[in-house]
Order: structure tokens, then C-alpha cells, then sequence
């Protein structure tokens, strides 16, 4: 019988979370070189993680709510 005990170490939820990690990239990366603002940013973050935190339509939602208040904050300054 092989009774060996193997260690697994805690997934780091604040500085890696699973749902941010599934690429080479980290989604605040991408945001920070792209110079995203607040509401874009958020647009890339729901999107990145939408099909890897089972809430897939939740996210999208929330992406489209971001970039809808983009579109709003451009169109007033037209």
C-alpha cells in the first residue's frame, strides 16, 4: 500500500485566481499595456474570464453593461 500524503498548495484567489489564469496572459496585463480605462478594462476582464467561471452569460452581461456606459460617455461628447 502506498500511503504517501501529497501536498497541494492553496490556490492564491487575490493575486491568481483560476479564472484569470487559463492563458499565458494576466488580464490586469493586458488592461495596464493597453492603457484601458476603468470601463474598458472592465469589458476585457469579463470577457476574458466569462468561460472559465461558469458564469458565462453573467459576465457578458456585465461586459456589455461596461461597455454600454463607454458608448454613453462618448456619444456625450459628440
Amino acid at each position: 500500500m502506498n500511503n504517501k500524503i501529497v501536498w497541494t498548495p492553496k490556490p492564491d484567489i487575490i493575486n491568481n485566481p483560476q479564472h484569470y489564469t487559463h492563458s499565458k496572459f494576466q488580464t490586469w496585463d493586458v488592461i495596464e499595456a493597453w492603457r484601458l480605462n476603468f470601463n474598458l478594462g472592465n469589458v476585457v476582464k469579463y470577457i476574458s474570464r466569462a468561460d472559465h467561471k461558469g458564469k458565462r452569460l453573467e459576465d457578458l452581461k456585465k461586459a456589455r453593461a461596461y461597455l454600454d456606459r463607454e458608448i454613453m460617455k462618448l456619444e456625450k461628447d459628440i
